[in-house]
């Protein structure tokens, strides 16, 4: 679809609401909502999305919305959407629905993927949205384990004793695709042509599906609000974040860039990395990039594509 077309379609989040400038969720958010073609019931978990779009009386959603808390949404939505089915069986609903959940990476990658887990391994039709900001933001820029390695926050601040975040990010797109559900992907802000394309799949798919998608926190990457597509096209460029989709157990790449940016030049456009580019850093900087090589080919090699 071209952006002209895509602009033009019903809008179930609109202005109005409270994110900071150059915030990359509503992007995120508008994207996927605009692939969905029947009536949409939407679950959020608490988080910078919730806080900032429904401050009372006041809301940005023009569709069904259920809040619920930081952990759970997956298990509230699974709720619903099994509550659904029943009405359909006892006739008392006749109109196809569509159930999308919500969570940053917080409440996905740490305090939520247990309700998550359940949800998919009991097969429920519905689309699990991790926007991936890579921290829990909302609360002060803590660390999560979708944080970078190296990465400043308030949790892992870089100093004399401690360079940043100690631990790689965990690879949560991998582990979701391990449930052997219909639909796995990975996409980011930065390619709305392919997010939608993800999105409509996820939406399509016959049982649970999941997308991971890299949401600029301007904030929390030390950015500046004009920068937020810039850097999150960056991570798909130097290949900290890859875009690939997982198919009933096929896996596929979706990007692969011509010639790969070094891991720092994605770095240095942030804030949170500055403190890596001292002398005494060097060696992380390195070990970092090898780390994101050594993924890369892995990947490749899971989607059966050759070269680097």
């Amino acid at each position: 679809m071209a952006l002209p077309d895509l602009a033009k379609k019903p809008q179930r989040f609109t202005g109005g609401h409270r994110a900071c400038a150059g915030c990359g969720f509503p992007i995120t958010i508008k994207i996927i909502l605009q692939a969905a073609e029947n009536p949409v019931v939407v679950g959020c978990a608490t988080g910078c999305m919730e806080v900032t779009s429904t401050i009372y009386p006041y809301t940005a959603w023009r569709c069904s919305f259920i809040h619920t808390a930081f952990e759970n949404v997956a298990a509230t939505m699974s709720g619903v959407e099994a509550a659904y089915r029943s009405l359909r069986r006892q006739g008392k609903i006749n109109q196809d629905i569509t159930f999308i959940a919500f969570g940053g990476d917080g409440g996905t990658y740490d305090i939520g993927l247990q309700s998550l887990s359940g949800a998919m391994e009991r097969g429920h039709k519905l689309v699990y949205v991790c926007y991936n900001n890579q921290g829990y933001m909302n609360t002060g820029i803590q660390r999560s384990s979708a944080t970078p390695r190296g990465a400043n926050t308030t949790t892992t601040p870089a100093g004399t004793q401690l360079p940043g975040k100690p631990q790689y990010p965990k690879n949560l797109t991998a582990i979701m695709a391990a449930h052997d559900i219909p639909y796995v992907a990975q996409a980011s802000m930065s390619h709305w042509n392919d997010l939608y394309r993800k999105a409509k799949k996820a939406l399509a798919a016959e049982g649970p599906a999941f997308l991971n998608v890299l949401s600029t926190c301007r904030l929390g990457w030390a950015t500046a609000p004009e920068d937020t597509v810039d850097a999150a096209e960056g991570a798909v460029q130097c290949n900290v974040w890859p875009l690939f989709e997982v198919e009933k157990g096929n896996w596929k790449l979706s990007f692969k860039p011509k010639k790969p940016l070094p891991v720092a030049d994605w770095m240095k456009q942030q804030g949170r990395f500055k403190h890596l580019f001292r002398s005494d850093n060097s060696q992380l900087l390195e070990t970092i990039q090898q780390q994101v090589d050594e993924d890369w080919q892995r990947l490749l090699e899971l989607c059966g594509v050759n070269g680097e």
